[in-house]
């Protein structure tokens, strides 16, 4: 009512009661980890396991040598230099140096060879080895050759000869498909000058040599090992760019 002065607020009661939570459950026991039981102890009286195989080395035999017919062949082949003479020459050495075995010994050599107009030898001068073990081979072989036939020019044959002693190849067989094209002309540097004197003239354009008549590289037949040997020849050439 007006002129009355309030009265200080009443507290409010308040009804609470404390209600009693049940206790916890007990916590459930755990189980420790099986532990894997310990590897039995090796027994005396049992074999030790046996070690693994050794490696065994890769190895190729030698290649048969030229029968007397292919012999017969390269005697009257005078395209490249005599081109069968010298790879039969090549292949006879080979068939003679035995098996090649993987490792320290392998190898190849290269040689300058110089054969007489009747087929003996005059000069055998070793270029490069590497490996002593087939230069010593290489050597033997070449100073227990049999007899060959004379030269197809008739006239002394020189030329250089690489062996393989390897375990993998022999040396690639050459192919005779394009021997009888004309070799492409040799190109020289028309501005090479040493600096001393007065500078040469430019050399005139070397001209292609005709072709034969009678060259046919379709015609001639060449074997599958031939092929094969010469694609991978071209391949290795192109792949390091000589």
């Amino acid at each position: 009512m007006p002129g009355e002065t309030p009265s200080p607020l009443e507290p409010i009661p308040l009804d609470a009661q404390l209600i009693e939570l049940p206790p916890p459950p007990p916590p459930e026991p755990t189980q420790a980890p099986e532990q894997e039981p310990p590897p039995d102890k090796p027994r005396f009286d049992e074999p030790a396991p046996e070690p693994p195989p050794a490696k065994i080395p890769a190895s190729l035999a030698a290649p048969p040598a030229p029968s007397a017919e292919e012999w017969q062949l390269a005697s009257t082949y005078t395209l490249k230099n005599s081109k069968r003479y010298r790879n039969a020459w090549g292949q006879q050495v080979r068939s003679m140096m035995g098996t090649a075995v993987e490792g320290p010994g392998q190898g190849q050599v290269r040689f300058r060879i110089t054969i007489n107009p009747d087929g003996t030898l005059a000069q055998a001068e070793e270029l490069w080895s590497t490996s002593a073990k087939a230069s010593e081979l290489a050597r033997k072989a070449i100073q227990a050759m049999p007899p060959l036939p004379p030269t197809p020019s008739g006239k002394p044959l020189v030329f250089e000869k690489t062996i393989s002693f390897l375990p993998y190849e022999t040396g690639w067989p050459p192919s005779y498909k394009y021997d009888c094209l004309p070799d492409p002309p040799q190109f020289k540097n028309p501005f090479a000058w040493n600096g001393s004197g007065p500078q040469p003239s430019a050399p005139p354009t070397p001209e292609r040599e005709e072709r034969d008549p009678d060259c046919h590289p379709s015609e001639v037949e060449a074997t599958f090992e031939e092929e094969d040997t010469e694609l991978k020849r071209q391949m290795e050439r192109t792949r390091w760019g000589w």
